[in-house]
């Protein structure tokens, strides 16, 4: 029997919250500029123990409404 086999790759469900620093990396703006948009009350997150968290859904709305702003 063939050893080198690979095992079926578990997929996982999208997540539903993600900090900061990827919230940066999926929307390609910075680190600070994610918590200046938090702090200007654009961008709506939450915070759990000292995590602070943004709703990936909520993330969506924040990039598609800045696309529409800034739009040509």
């Amino acid at each position: 029997m063939d050893q080198n086999l690979s095992k079926p790759e578990i997929s996982q469900p999208p997540a539903l919250v993600i900090g900061p620093d990827e919230a940066a990396r999926r929307t390609l703006h910075s680190r600070s500029g994610i918590y200046k948009a938090i702090a200007a009350g654009e961008l709506q997150s939450f915070k759990t123990g000292k995590r602070r968290l943004i709703l990936v859904s909520e993330l969506e709305l924040w990039i598609n409404r800045i696309a529409r702003k800034n739009a040509r």
